[in-house]
């Protein structure tokens, strides 16, 4: 047992080693100017992701469900924390970020939880099904809401018209032209959003690796392992396949938050399928319940098509190979099998040093 928890930790801290490392080297390629303008903008965004990525992997890795909108949970923490930003303005700007960062995992995890406690209920694909659903109707949702603010407080509509502000109230959401300057609105720490990106993806790796490593976590992987065995030995299926799905919309809001307060015009556009599918082929390449294979594979192929540009047509064509790669080496028997034999030479060897 105690073995088991030093391979639990071990294991716990090169995950945390992996992101401190990389933050630590584009730190210094930073410093030293030896980092391009078209990467330093990509930072931010690989965090988005990869937390995203890191919450998803919890309901499709660990739970053993599929969920095919996570877009519309980042597009709900998005938009709230928009609004709630630019509602509380008067508010200093770190404060109020932290707010903005709880407002939107805070309302993700509501709207995680609506949809979770009927359709967890049920056994098949009815959860790819209705979170395809609610990311479209989210995305449609928002396309035709306006929402202002004045003196009388907050006022929603479905037109600009509608919205009847008094003299020096101020439009917030603009229906498909979505919510602009809310990175204005932070100005004093903006050149800062990269470390509190990575400080969020810290908090979003503990949370997850705590609760997959918890009492909690092993009743989760046991109803994606054996849904007949967990109920026999009573263990409440809808329980906790709920609580991991909530969990995982409170990151996936998280980093919505952090999406949107990172760009001066926030639409909501952006939050579609394709999103959605995006942070999935993350999860499935990296591998399903790999924590470690998330991070990488995000930051690899987020990351990829950028620093291909120079190799102008060809780099969608080395983008797709490095897809069939990645696939082939996480999924492919022989390539498994090939690790596992690694491992058990890597582990044997240690085992022969300890022994010594």
């Amino acid at each position: 047992m105690k073995k088991v928890k030093n391979k639990t930790t071990q294991n716990n801290m090169i995950n945390y080693g992996i992101v401190i490392l990389l933050f630590v080297i584009v730190q210094v390629l930073s410093s030293t100017g030896n980092l391009s303008r078209l990467l330093t903008g990509l930072l931010v965004p690989i965090c988005v992701y990869t937390i995203a990525a890191v919450s998803l992997n919890l309901v499709v890795g660990f739970s053993g469900e599929l969920s095919l909108g996570h877009a519309g949970f980042m597009c709900v923490g998005a938009f709230s924390s928009a609004l709630f930003s630019h509602a509380m303005s008067d508010i200093p700007q770190i404060p109020r970020f932290i707010l903005a960062i709880l407002v939107g995992a805070v309302v993700a995890a509501v709207f995680g939880l609506i949809i979770g406690i009927p359709v967890l209920r049920l056994r098949g694909d009815y959860l790819a099904i209705v979170t395809l659903a609610f990311g479209e109707i989210i995305k449609n949702l928002i396309n035709v809401l306006y929402i202002g603010v004045d003196d009388n407080g907050l006022h929603v509509a479905t037109s600009s018209a509608g919205l009847h502000l008094e003299a020096g109230g101020k439009q917030i959401l603009k229906g498909a032209l979505g919510i602009s300057g809310t990175g204005a609105l932070y100005k004093d720490i903006k050149s800062s959003f990269f470390i509190i990106g990575v400080l969020l993806l810290l908090i979003t790796l503990f949370i997850v690796q705590n609760l997959v490593h918890s009492r909690s976590g092993r009743a989760i992987m046991s109803t994606r392992d054996n849904r007949i065995a967990a109920e026999s030995v009573g263990i409440n299926i809808t329980k906790y396949k709920l609580l991991a799905f909530t969990i995982s919309a409170a990151l996936a809001g998280v980093a919505g938050v952090l999406y949107a307060h990172n760009l001066s015009l926030l639409k909501v556009s952006v939050f579609d399928y394709n999103m959605s599918i995006l942070v999935l082929v993350y999860v499935v390449l990296g591998g399903i319940g790999n924590i470690r294979g998330s991070i990488i594979a995000t930051i690899i192929l987020y990351a990829l098509p950028e620093l291909l540009r120079g190799f102008a047509n060809y780099r969608m064509l080395i983008y797709a190979i490095v897809l069939i790669a990645m696939m082939l080496f996480n999924w492919a028997p022989a390539a498994r099998n090939w690790r596992a034999r690694v491992m058990e030479k890597v582990r044997g060897s240690k085992n022969k040093r300890e022994v010594a």
